[in-house]
């Protein structure tokens, strides 16, 4: 028998989190739901589900912090949902590690293809079971990666990102490129997230913009990966 795709609902509003409830089950997920942002954390731990979707506006803790707090044990993959749809949401909830975002209101077809997308990049096997460049080692079938002898803790969306700019070695990658090649994220609301999210993953390298190992930008085309 095929075990169902478990999915954890952490969302106050109580009709929103009915209905999403019904529709995901309909379709074959198994669904947990909670209104309750700190019970959420504790079911995400405990019960490790597959996915997780995930409300910004929240009494108590918003899902910044509830986010935050699940990637700091969990590389879930994570959609948020925002009622207000503004940039700066948005920016600071990949910048806490959420895999996509969904405005409110938005059709429960297009979250179940978003999550069918997401889930695809997170679980998609490749036939290397490794990329070495020099003290940087990336395991496609586990979706992990290493600096140094440590696990580097990187989210679905950052571990994609930097296994596209790897596998294509040598080659500049505009950010149309980028953004073409990563589907499964709503990238239209803001010009510069290809740019916040290198940054990002420079940070977890400890690569220097100015003398990078892995990383390079190529002013007005885009990036480069150099790792050797």
């Amino acid at each position: 028998m095929k075990v169902k795709i478990k999915i954890l609902i952490i969302d106050d509003d109580d009709e929103l989190n009915r209905l999403l409830k019904a529709y995901l089950e309909k379709v074959g997920y198994e669904v947990v739901s909670t209104l309750n942002p700190v019970e959420g954390i504790e079911i995400a731990i405990k019960q490790k589900p597959d996915f997780i979707i995930l409300d910004i506006m929240m009494p108590g803790m918003d899902g910044f912090e509830v986010c935050r707090t699940i990637r700091q044990q969990s590389d879930v993959p994570i959609v948020m949902l925002t009622a207000r749809g503004e940039v700066t949401d948005r920016v600071v909830g990949l910048e806490f590690g959420a895999d996509d975002y969904m405005p409110k209101p938005f059709e429960p077809r297009e979250l179940d293809a978003r999550i069918k997308a997401i889930l695809r990049r997170s679980r998609k096997t490749e036939s290397a079971s490794r990329f070495q460049f020099g003290e940087l080692n990336l395991y496609p079938e586990r979706y992990a990666a290493e600096l140094d002898g440590k696990p580097l803790d990187v989210s679905t969306f950052e571990f994609d990102l930097l296994l596209l700019l790897a596998r294509n070695k040598g080659r500049v990658l505009s950010r149309d490129a980028i953004m073409d090649s990563l589907r499964g994220i709503d990238w239209s609301a803001f010009d510069r997230s290809v740019d916040m999210l290198i940054s990002r993953l420079r940070q977890k390298l400890n690569d220097d913009p100015k003398n990078p190992r892995f990383i390079r930008t190529i002013r007005n085309a885009g990036y480069i990966f150099i790792g050797e």
